[in-house]
C-alpha cells in the first residue's frame, strides 16, 4: 500500500462519518421542526415585557414606511415655492399651499417623534408608556399625512383642471383614504371583537 492510499483512507472514513452525522442531524432536525411547528400551533401567552417589545418593533416598522412618504412629500412641497409657476398662483391657491406645508411639517414632526421619545426615555423602564405614546403620535401623524396628501392633490389639480372637478377629485381621494386607513381597520376590529364575544 502506498503512502497516498494510506492517507486517503482516513479522509474517506472522516467523510463517511460526517455524512452519517448529517443524516442523523437532518432526521433530528425534521423531528425538531415538527416539534417547533406543533409548539407554534398553540400560541404561548406573552409577558408584559415581551408584548411591549413586540409592539415597539411593530411601531418602528410602521414609522419607517410613513416617514419615507412624508419626507418625500414635504421635500416636494418646499421646492414648489421656488418654481416660476408659484408666482402666478392666486390668493386661494397660495392659502392652500401654506396650509399644506404646515400640515406636512406637523405630520413630519408627529411621525419622527417616536424616535426622539425613545431616545430620551431609553433605559428609564418606561417601555409601556413609550409604546402607548408612540402609537398615539403615529395615529396623529397618519391623519396629518392624509390631510397633507389631500391638500397637495387639490393644489395640483386646481392648476391642471381648474373648476369644481378638482375639488371633487381631491374629495374623492380623501374619502378613499378615510375608508382604507380608518373605516376598514375599525370595521375589522369590531368584527373580531364580536367574534370573540360570540365564542
Amino acid at each position: 500500500m502506498t503512502m497516498t492510499e494510506r492517507t486517503a483512507e482516513p479522509a474517506e472514513k472522516d467523510t463517511a462519518d460526517c455524512l452519517r452525522q448529517n443524516d442523523h442531524g437532518s432526521q433530528a432536525g425534521g423531528h425538531d421542526g415538527a416539534d417547533v411547528r406543533s409548539a407554534e400551533g398553540a400560541e404561548e401567552p406573552e409577558s408584559a415585557r415581551e408584548r411591549a417589545n413586540r409592539r415597539w418593533h411593530e411601531i418602528l416598522q410602521e414609522t419607517r414606511v410613513a416617514q419615507t412618504g412624508v419626507q418625500i412629500l414635504f421635500g416636494f412641497l418646499l421646492s414648489v415655492a421656488f418654481t416660476p409657476l408659484f408666482r402666478d398662483l392666486g390668493t386661494f391657491d397660495r392659502t392652500v399651499y401654506v396650509i399644506t406645508v404646515v400640515l406636512g411639517a406637523a405630520a413630519t414632526g408627529s411621525l419622527i417623534a417616536p424616535v426622539s421619545l425613545h431616545r430620551f426615555l431609553s433605559g428609564q423602564r418606561m417601555k409601556e408608556e413609550v409604546v402607548e405614546t408612540a402609537g398615539r403620535l403615529m395615529m396623529c401623524g397618519m391623519v396629518l399625512l392624509a390631510l397633507t396628501i389631500g391638500c397637495t392633490l387639490l393644489l395640483i389639480l386646481r392648476i391642471v383642471i381648474p373648476g369644481p372637478l378638482a375639488e371633487a377629485l381631491a374629495g374623492g381621494v380623501m374619502l378613499w383614504f378615510a375608508i382604507c386607513w380608518y373605516a376598514l381597520p375599525l370595521h375589522l376590529r369590531r368584527r373580531s371583537q364580536g367574534a370573540r364575544k360570540g365564542a
